[in-house]
Formats: C-alpha cells, sequence, structure tokens
C-alpha cells in the first residue's frame, strides 16, 4: 500500500480522481492551493486508489495523508 502525503500546509482546491479509480504514475489524485499557487500532487506508483482522505474545500498540513494507492 502506497501512501500519499501532503508536502506543504494548504487548501484542498480540487479532487481529480476517486476511490476505486485506476491511476497511473504521475496521474494528479488533488490539487492543493497555497498562496495562490496550484500545486498538483501526484501518484508515484500505479495501482487503485484505496481511499482518499480529503475533499475540495477542505485543509491539509504537511505530512497529513491524502490517499492511498493499493500497488499490489
Amino acid at each position: 500500500m502506497h501512501e500519499i502525503r501532503a508536502e506543504i500546509t494548504a487548501n484542498v482546491w480540487q479532487v481529480r480522481a476517486e476511490v476505486g479509480q485506476f491511476v497511473a504514475e504521475g496521474d494528479e489524485i488533488v490539487i492543493l492551493e497555497s498562496m495562490k499557487m496550484e500545486i498538483p500532487v501526484v501518484t508515484e506508483v500505479p495501482g487503485t486508489l484505496y481511499d482518499l482522505l480529503v475533499e475540495a474545500g477542505g485543509t491539509v498540513h504537511e505530512g497529513d495523508l491524502i490517499a492511498r494507492v493499493d500497488d499490489t
């Protein structure tokens, strides 16, 4: 199971994937917004999006778990 964590504190601007969806390496999972900059959060491994722990309009802090990808 691959974990995707926030690298910075930011607002969740858009959610680009859904639980159960197959994602390829480099696919955007969510887009964060901080100081008027859009920061794409991408998966580093291919697999099925197992869970998604954020929603648009929410906030994440550095190190927060955003999603997990089942890469088996």
